[in-house]
């Protein structure tokens, strides 16, 4: 006995006849194939707010900007 948790597809309004249901999991499936797989993402390398032209041109050996 099969409930209605079971089934992949419900249908709310009318009734679907089997080949209805196996074209739209068919149309369904494509598209879920065919979609981009997600780009990893790159982050930055250095902080976004170091804002290198506002630092003074010499930093002392000891600085704790180092």
């Amino acid at each position: 006995m099969t409930h209605a948790s079971d089934t992949l597809l419900r249908v709310e309004k009318g009734n679907a006849e089997p080949e209805e249901l196996a074209a739209i999991t068919a149309i369904l499936l494509a598209r879920a194939a065919a979609a981009p797989e997600e780009t990893p993402v790159r982050l930055p390398r250095q902080a976004g707010w170091r804002r290198l032209e506002r630092t003074p041109g010499f930093r002392a050996p000891h600085s704790w900007q180092g």
